[in-house]
């Protein structure tokens, strides 16, 4: 079995902690329990969450209901 390293970071969407491979630092991940898309960054990091200013809200409101019901279908 192979031992990755990984360290805790927040969602900034949902604020649940979440344990990241640090060999996905600086790429995009998803959390596991609502979806949101974020960039991984170093856990001493004090730059702000990345947010994406130029899609609406509703918009990202919309793409994470889509997610959520093709998760729920794909476990029916």
């Amino acid at each position: 079995m192979k031992n990755l390293v990984s360290y805790h970071q927040h969602c900034p969407v949902c604020g649940r902690g979440l344990m990241i491979a640090v060999t996905l630092l600086g790429r995009r991940v998803y959390c596991q329990h609502c979806g949101g898309g974020f960039v991984a960054t170093p856990a001493d990091a004090t730059a702000a969450p990345v947010t994406e200013p130029d899609r609406p809200r509703r918009d990202r409101v919309d793409e994470l209901i889509e997610r959520a019901e093709l998760v729920l279908a794909s476990k029916r």
